[in-house]
């Protein structure tokens, strides 16, 4: 089944539907699917040991910090949805702001960055496999499977089609599997957190470290190195909130239920990661010692360092729980590329393949079969060339996430620059919010890619004398350039604005209450 051809009506602001299911994620779905996709248990194992060696124990106050940026761009991001309520977001949004050119390479930046981390996240579950299974059976030596490139691409191949299968079925299958599968993750954190401050209590604790609210202090963050090092953190430990905005047509109540999804996903990670990161400190401190949070060796994995003393006999369930959490974002992030390609296929900036729906499931099937083979593609090219492939990704997606947010904070400023002065609600929430989060995010873009040019940063894998993290960026970018000028001479109706045009509800929508 293909969608139809874009309405020319007033529905969604001259938007149109594309044949997904409509009202079948309620609030509670989206939520689930929401923290999903963000992965914490993941997440916040790989940044925080790297952020204690850089602040210390102001780790909460520097996940705070750096949540400002995403919080920011939230806003905005809720704003484009109450007015135009479509599953291209991104791509939508900033075609519509800024016409078809800009709206094209917003979308490109969102499908780049969610191959990556769907590559990411493959990788991660492949590893945690096989730690799991060294735990459960007393044999270490099957962690080291995890290194064997043949076995560790074989098996990434099949938790990508696992998690494929999944996404092409219903979004009421999605949403059974990940309440089950987030469920389990949030409830082992808690009790980890939970169980370590039980142990600082109990005075049994590794380097117990009394808690003090100055760890929330912001001022004690002195450096700029420290509140670059908070932004790139909340990049890496706050992304995949705005797969809940890429549902909206199959919500219910969609002009409302995305945007406060999106507000309770992003304010539940960062109590959950202030939870983990105070009973963290307080349990082990930040000393360089055998289970220091401040020691380089344990800094990769610290959730797996702790849980023996923290969990003792139950400790393999926090491997489990960053298994679940890697395979169950693994799943809930195809959502995201894939709707997005769908809106471009529908639109007519991509061929009409991309806006194929699965007349059973009403998902975007073509979509997210190609997003599979794409991420499957790079992770395997990427394990080859790259000396800690993980390492070099998470970095690129830090690059490619800061490209397409900032397009969109500056797509709603834009968008609604009619409108800026209309109410106080409306200078915060369509000019200042989103503007000083675009900002932000730029500045970390272009720091970003001129730190990445040197062949030490990242892994330490080079092209030609130039870091691979560099390569990366600018080689996905300049590819998305290159396929949008094929795309031009293939598809002119939507470079010309004739299938999805520019800025008209804002003006029309404006004009018609002045009218009255």
């Amino acid at each position: 089944m293909t969608a139809p051809a874009p309405a020319t009506g007033s529905d969604a602001g001259g938007l149109s539907k594309k044949g997904l299911s409509a009202g079948t994620i309620g609030l509670l779905g989206a939520v689930v699917i929401g923290i999903s996709c963000i992965a914490p248990a993941y997440t916040f194992t790989a940044a925080i040991g790297p952020t204690v060696g850089a602040v210390g124990v102001q780790v909460p106050a520097i996940i705070l910090v750096g949540f400002i940026p995403m919080l920011l761009v939230a806003f905005g991001y809720r704003e484009l949805n109450n007015r135009m309520p479509d599953s291209g977001t991104s791509f939508t949004w900033a075609a519509r702001a800024f016409g078809p050119w800009i709206g094209w390479m917003a979308g490109w930046g969102l499908i780049a960055a969610t191959v990556i981390v769907l590559s990411n996240l493959a990788g991660i579950a492949v590893d945690f496999l096989f730690l799991l299974i060294s735990q459960l059976t007393g044999q270490p030596g099957i962690a080291d499977l995890a290194s064997n490139l043949p076995v560790n691409i074989v098996v990434c191949l099949l938790f990508v089609l696992g998690a494929t299968v999944v996404s092409y079925r219903d979004m009421q299958t999605t949403q059974k599997l990940q309440y089950v599968l987030v469920g389990f993750q949030v409830i082992v954190l808690v009790a980890f957190a939970a169980v370590a401050v039980a142990h600082v209590l109990g005075g049994d604790a590794y380097d117990p470290t009394p808690f003090d609210w100055s760890w929330f202090n912001p001022f004690a963050v002195s450096s700029f190195s420290a509140f670059a090092a908070g932004v790139s953190l909340s990049i890496f430990i706050f992304w995949g909130w705005d797969v809940t905005l890429t549902m909206n047509e199959e919500t219910k109540d969609p002009e409302k239920t995305p945007g406060r999804a999106a507000t309770i996903t992003v304010v539940t990670i960062v109590s959950l990661y202030l939870l983990l990161a105070v009973s963290m400190i307080m349990f082990a401190g930040i000393g360089d010692g055998e289970f220091g949070l401040g020691n380089a060796d344990i800094q990769d994995n610290a959730f797996f360092a702790l849980a023996g003393p923290i969990l003792g006999p139950f400790a393999a369930f926090v491997s489990l729980a960053v298994l679940t959490s890697s395979a169950s974002s693994l799943q809930s992030t195809f959502v995201g590329p894939a709707r997005t390609l769908l809106a471009m296929g529908h639109y007519g900036a991509l061929p009409p393949k991309f806006a194929a729906v699965s007349p059973r499931f009403f998902t975007p099937g073509y979509a997210t079969i190609v997003s599979a083979i794409v991420a499957a593609g790079f992770y395997a090219v990427m394990r080859v060339v790259s000396v800690n492939v993980l390492s070099d990704t998470i970095l690129t997606l830090g690059i490619m996430i800061c490209f397409y947010y900032g397009l969109t904070a500056f797509a709603c400023v834009w968008y609604f620059r009619k409108q800026w002065f209309d109410s106080v609600r409306n200078v915060f929430f369509t000019l200042l919010f989103p503007l000083v989060g675009g900002v932000i995010l730029a500045v970390i873009f272009v720091t970003t890619l001129i730190d990445s040019m040197n062949p030490e940063y990242g892994s330490g894998s080079e092209v030609g004398g130039v870091g691979l993290v560099f390569v990366l960026g600018v080689t996905i970018i300049v590819l998305g350039a290159v396929i949008m000028v094929v795309q031009y001479f293939r598809r002119p109706a939507f470079f010309r604005g004739e299938t999805l045009s520019i800025d008209a509800p804002a003006s029309a929508r404006r004009g018609r209450r002045l009218a009255r």
